[in-house]
């Protein structure tokens, strides 16, 4: 039996009650960010399935979601295919993990907004400045290795 896949309201409210106990690392509601890409990707063109997996993101990454949970859930294969290449893996190398986003339809779009919101100036403005430069160079090698402009 095929189930219907979860409309966006419900996938919003599955990743708002998956990640409610987390922050980000200025300390503000994870949501915000989940928020944001989601809304990222919607500005920048992006289908329902990709903004279902914007919402979705990090949740296996995070471990609010296992693969299981997430191959369980009533999304389309392709919204679950996007979270699944947008997840790091412990131990992966950058290049293995852009070869994998670029090899996934519609996932690109996705982590494009994921590092758009997370090297924000505001929000990087409020972390120490080792960490600052340290995810600045981090997001602007992940653009490169996903030929995004910088």
């Amino acid at each position: 039996m095929t189930r219907t896949p979860l409309s966006l309201t419900e996938v919003e409210e599955l990743a708002r009650a998956a990640h409610a106990t987390q922050t980000d690392k200025a300390g503000r509601p994870y949501a915000e960010h989940l928020a944001a890409v989601a809304e990222g990707v919607r500005t920048r063109g992006g289908d329902v399935e990709q903004i279902a997996a914007a919402w979705l993101h990090d949740a296996v990454e995070d471990h609010v979601l296992t693969p299981e949970g997430l191959a369980a859930t009533p999304l389309t294969a392709r919204t679950r295919a996007i979270v699944l290449a947008v997840t790091k893996r412990p131990g992966e190398p950058p290049e293995a993990y852009a070869r994998r986003i670029l090899g996934t339809p519609g996932a690109l779009l996705v982590k494009q907004a994921d590092l758009a919101h997370n090297a924000d100036p505001g929000r990087l403005a409020v972390l120490d400045g080792a960490t600052r430069e340290r995810l600045t160079e981090k997001y602007a090698r992940m653009r490169a290795l996903l030929g995004l402009p910088s």
